[in-house]
C-alpha cells in the first residue's frame, strides 16, 4: 500500500465550475487533516495538566502556539504547492546524504513518540465508554486506524472527510463539556493571555504544550497532502490555490486552537486547586468529569478522546511513510509500518504505566524534534532556487525565524535545567 493517491487531480478550472459552496469545500481539506495532529491525545494530557495545577495560567502559551502553528502549516502546504513535493523529499534533493539521515533517524523517534501519545489515548477512552481493557484497546485502536488509513487509497478525499468527522466529533465532546462546566472566571481567563512563567514545572507544561502543538510529523505530512490533489497550471492559478490553503489553514487550525482552550478552560474550573492528584491519569479526569459535572460530560470527554487518538493514528501513520519515502526514498508496506511503530505503545499499554505521565513525556520528545522541521522548512521556503516564482516573503521568513528561535530556546533551557536536576 503506497502513500500517493493514484486518482487523477482535479483541476481548478473543474472546481471553478461548482458552486460557491462546494468550490470553497473542495478547496478546503489538508489543514483539517494536519489540524488532527494539534488535538491528539497527547494535548488533552498537557493541556488538562496545565489548567489543573496552574489556572489560567498558561493559557497564552496555547495561542501562541497556535499562531506559530498557522504560520508553519501554511509555509509547508505553500512549499507542497509550489514544487509538487513533500519538504522530506526536498530536503533529499537539496541537503547531503549524512544530513537526509540524521533528520530521518530524528522524525523517527518523534513517530514512535506520536503513536504513543495516541495509542494510549485511544485505548484509555475505549476503556472509559466501553470497559475494554488496554491491550485490547490498543489492538482495537491500530485496526480501525489502518482502516481509516485503507481509505486514502480510494481516493483522498474520502479519507479527508472521515478524518474531518473524528474531528468534529472531538470538537463537538470537549465544547459540550465547557459548556455543561459553565462558571468560566473570564478576568482571569483574560490574564492569562498576559505572557508569564512561574517555576521549571510550568516551563516543562509550557514546552509540553508547544511540542502537543506544533507537531513535527504534521509539517511534513501537509506538504505531502498537495500532491496529486487540485492540478494549477500558472502562476495565477497557483496564488488561488494559495489563497484558499491560507484560509484552510486559519479555518483548521483556529478550531484547533478553540479545542484546546476549552481544555485548559474545562480544567481550570474543574481541577484547578485540587492540586496535581486531582489528574494523576485520564482515568482521575474522567472520573473527576463524572463525579463533579455529570455522567454526560465524562461519556463526552471519553468519545473525543477516542476520536482523537483513532483519527491522529492514522495520520501519525501517513505521516510516517511520507518520511521514511521522502527522507530515505524507502517504502515500507503500511501494515508492517503500522506494526513497528506501534510496539512501544502496547508495551506501555502492558505495563499499565501512567497514562497522563507518558503522554506528557511524549509530547516533550516532540517538542525536541520541532526544529529538526522547521530548520529545513525556514530554508527552503526562501530558496527562489526551490520555490521558484513563490518564495517566502521577508516578513514570512522573519516569522519563521523568531518561531524557530523561541521553540529552539525552550528546548534548550529545558534541557539545561534536567541536568542541573531542576525539572
Amino acid at each position: 500500500m503506497t502513500v500517493v493517491p493514484r486518482r487523477r487531480p482535479v483541476t481548478l478550472r473543474e472546481i471553478r465550475a461548482r458552486g460557491r459552496v462546494r468550490r470553497v469545500l473542495a478547496m478546503f481539506g489538508p489543514a483539517f487533516v494536519a489540524s488532527v495532529a494539534y488535538v491528539d491525545p497527547g494535548n488533552f494530557a498537557t493541556n488538562i495538566t496545565a489548567g489543573a495545577e496552574h489556572g489560567y495560567q498558561l493559557l497564552w502559551v496555547i495561542v501562541m502556539a497556535n499562531a506559530m502553528a498557522v504560520v508553519v502549516q501554511y509555509q509547508t502546504s505553500k512549499l507542497g504547492l509550489a514544487t509538487g513535493q513533500s519538504l522530506p523529499e526536498v530536503c533529499r534533493d537539496r541537503f547531503g546524504r549524512r544530513t537526509n539521515v540524521v533528520l530521518w533517524l530524528q522524525a523517527e523517534v518523534v513517530a514512535i513518540a506520536t503513536d504513543m501519545a495516541e495509542f494510549v489515548g485511544a485505548a484509555v477512552g475505549l476503556n472509559l465508554v466501553f470497559g475494554l481493557p488496554l491491550l485490547p484497546a490498543g489492538l482495537v485502536t491500530a485496526v480501525v486506524a489502518f482502516a481509516i488509513l485503507g481509505l486514502e487509497q480510494r481516493g483522498y478525499r474520502r479519507f479527508e472527510l472521515a478524518i474531518v468527522a473524528l474531528l468534529g466529533l472531538v470538537t463537538a465532546g470537549l465544547i459540550y463539556v465547557f459548556l455543561v462546566v459553565g462558571d468560566q472566571d473570564y478576568g482571569q481567563l483574560a490574564a492569562g493571555l498576559r505572557p508569564s512563567l512561574g517555576d521549571d514545572r510550568t516551563l516543562m507544561l509550557t514546552v509540553g504544550i508547544i511540542g502537543a502543538t506544533i507537531m513535527p510529523h504534521a509539517v511534513y505530512l501537509h506538504s505531502a497532502l498537495q500532491q496529486n490533489r487540485i492540478r494549477a497550471d500558472d502562476l495565477p492559478e497557483r496564488r488561488t490555490v494559495l489563497w484558499y490553503n491560507r484560509w484552510d489553514c486559519i479555518v483548521g487550525l483556529g478550531i484547533a486552537g478553540l479545542v484546546n482552550v476549552s481544555m485548559l478552560c474545562i480544567a481550570a474550573v474543574v481541577f484547578y486547586g485540587h492540586g496535581s492528584a486531582a489528574v494523576g491519569d485520564l482515568a482521575d479526569i474522567h472520573a473527576g468529569l463524572v463525579s463533579m459535572v455529570g455522567g454526560a460530560a465524562g461519556l463526552a470527554f471519553g468519545v473525543a478522546l477516542i476520536a482523537s487518538g483513532i483519527s491522529s493514528s492514522s495520520v501519525g501513520t501517513y505521516a510516517g511513510q511520507v518520511v521514511m519515502a521522502g527522507f530515505m526514498g524507502w517504502r515500507m508496506p503500511l501494515l508492517l509500518r503500522r506494526v513497528l511503530t506501534m510496539l512501544p505503545s502496547l508495551v506501555v499499554l502492558g505495563l499499565a504505566v501512567n497514562s497522563t505521565q507518558v503522554l506528557v513525556f511524549s509530547q516533550i520528545v516532540l517538542s525536541f524534534g520541532i526544529p529538526f522541521a522547521l530548520l529545513p522548512l525556514l530554508l527552503v521556503t526562501r530558496d527562489r532556487r526551490v520555490m521558484r516564482d513563490m518564495p517566502s516573503r521577508p516578513a514570512t521568513t522573519g516569522s519563521m525565524i523568531v518561531i524557530t528561535v523561541i521553540v529552539t530556546s525552550l528546548n534548550a533551557y529545558l534541557l539545561f535545567a534536567a541536568f542541573r536536576g531542576l525539572v
